[in-house]
């Protein structure tokens, strides 16, 4: 980690994780500083890279986004030119949630967000003529038990 972070400057993430839309006054009240302080702290973090893009969380059923999918995804395929069209065809998919390259047999993992299986085809039919797999698993989620953006900040040890 390039930037220190004490005790103060984890209270602020654990209060910006919980609800960033808090006002200023909010956030020093919480916790025990005042405005200006946890200002010049907050830019601070988002100078450092610590603090990224801030956006709303949605209600994805609330939306009619009923299906979760894991895409578990093998290929023969390593070359530089398959790893750039695979990941442009992933960054133009806003179905995909989520993309990690594995270690193991599997390549990849993908967290897709659909309304229906339906919708789920018509993803991977598009996916799969756009860029060339070995093999491709569809895991559908029956209930989603545990989601969270939060980091377990408690963790950090000041250094």
């Amino acid at each position: 980690m390039s930037v220190r972070i004490d005790d103060t400057d984890r209270k602020i993430l654990v209060e910006l994780q919980r609800d960033a839309s808090q006002s200023l006054d909010e956030i020093a009240a919480r916790v025990g500083s005042s405005k200006t302080p946890v200002w010049n702290r907050i830019r601070k973090l988002k100078g450092a890279g610590v603090i990224g893009q801030q956006t709303v969380l949605l209600d994805a059923e609330a939306l009619g986004f009923e299906a979760t999918f894991f895409v578990l995804i093998r290929t023969s395929e390593h070359e530089a030119d398959w790893q750039r069209k695979f990941l442009k065809a992933l960054r133009d998919r806003p179905e995909v949630q989520e993309a990690h390259r594995l270690a193991g047999d599997i390549d990849y993992i993908l967290k897709v967000r659909v309304k229906n299986a339906r919708a789920y085809d018509v993803f991977y039919q598009t996916l799969i003529s756009e860029v060339r797999v070995h093999n491709v698993t569809a895991l559908l989620s029956m209930e989603e038990i545990k989601s969270t953006t939060m980091l377990p900040l408690n963790a950090l040890i000041e250094n």
